[in-house]
């Protein structure tokens, strides 16, 4: 049996430092690599938390001068990646942490892109080729989650909307991976149950998405398995009576569902997007509505790969719609609503949503085509 109050290292896709306690490894750490002077990208909710002052404290008190950017949107804007931009060159910053959940490292990783790349930011999109520009160093980039959801910790890429569309765009290279990661899963103990929910179900929907998409990566597809072994263990406790196992179980399973979407997501994706940017929904809330509906959509013709999902939630069944029901019971044990009227779409809102999700750079990779009608049932069918 894993021992959690054990600090380990592994390294995949990057350099990991996990176990209860491990960001007081933090200060040290930007010793040893000749750093004084971290830039911490955060959100405002973080930035107002008691582990938020330790964490600044450790570092002052060993002598390392501290600037915090947390002026960021819920769904991140490019405006948010300039600020920070700015603030980074004007105190003379030498390194960026990255300390939150997605919101923050997706701004994080772009302000590091942002520093010694001067083209417009959405030069750099991926999806209309921009990697190609990412030609130059970038500063020195740790992560520190605080939240079990994305598993932005470990990614390579950065979703920023347009401020005025709110499009979003993927900002992506390699070398915006972090050089380590301090995955401290008492970080997360104190989440309130609805962020804990909603991040949870998120990093579920990208494991299981990234398990039936369309791409080939074997190894991917082993990760998400697993992943979703560990999240049907420990999410209901993780939100409902939190222990250190729970919650390093849903930290460990978050990583792995980053790593897993490699091998693509999917229409649960294409339809949540729209709600985060349309409505500004958060986005595990956004995919913990959609989840069951986008995977009763995906389980015809998909047998084999339904009944691995169900062996590794341990269902008795294992039947699509088995995996479907055990959905909409694991939203409701974990107090997500099941229904998109719950949280604020009306009926006006579909078409709009429709066009949006059918725009989306994620369903291609879903297994089977997914039409502007499909999206418009779908969002029916969860109203």
């Amino acid at each position: 049996m894993t021992d959690f109050n054990v600090i380990r290292q592994f390294s995949f896709p990057t350099i990991i430092r996990f176990g209860a306690g491990v960001v007081k490894e933090l200060p040290a750490h930007l010793l040893a690599n000749g750093l004084s002077r971290p830039l911490l990208v955060t959100d405002s909710m973080v930035s107002s938390l008691d582990f938020f002052r330790d964490i600044k404290d450790s570092l002052t008190a060993k002598s390392i001068s501290v600037e915090v950017f947390s002026d960021i949107h819920k769904n991140p804007v490019k405006s948010d990646v300039l600020k920070g931009g700015d603030v980074y060159k004007a105190t003379n910053r030498d390194c960026i942490i990255g300390i939150g959940g997605g919101a923050a490292m997706d701004v994080a990783r772009a302000i590091v892109l942002r520093i010694n790349h001067h083209r417009d930011l959405f030069d750099y999109d991926d999806l209309t080729g921009g990697d190609q520009y990412v030609t130059e160093e970038v500063p020195y980039f740790i992560t520190v989650p605080t939240t079990s959801g994305t598993g932005s910790e470990v990614g390579r890429s950065a979703i920023i909307s347009e401020d005025d569309t709110h499009r979003k765009r993927i900002l992506f290279a390699p070398k915006l991976m972090a050089k380590i990661v301090f995955a401290d899963p008492l970080l997360t103990m104190e989440l309130p149950p609805f962020i804990t929910a909603a991040t949870g179900m998120d990093a579920l929907t990208h494991n299981m998405e990234a398990f039936i998409a369309k791409n080939f990566h074997p190894m991917a597809g082993g990760i998400a398995l697993e992943g979703i072994y560990l999240i049907n263990q420990s999410i209901a406790a993780a939100v409902n009576k939190p222990t250190l196992e729970a919650r390093s179980k849903m930290m460990i399973a978050s990583l792995m569902g980053a790593v897993a979407f490699q091998k693509g997501l999917g229409v649960v994706h294409s339809l949540a997007h729209p709600l985060s940017s349309l409505l500004d929904t958060h986005h595990g809330l956004a995919n913990a509505v959609n989840l069951p509906y986008g995977m009763r959509f995906n389980a015809p013709g998909l047998e084999t790969e339904f009944k691995r999902m169900a062996l590794a939630m341990d269902l008795s069944e294992t039947t699509g719609e088995a995996v479907v029901s055990h959905l909409f019971e694991l939203n409701q044990r974990i107090g997500m609503p099941v229904r998109l009227r719950d949280i604020g779409v009306k009926e006006e809102h579909i078409e709009t949503l429709s066009d949006l999700a059918l725009a989306d750079f994620c369903h291609p990779n879903n297994p089977k085509p997914v039409t502007k009608k499909d999206f418009k049932q779908l969002y029916t069918q969860a109203l």
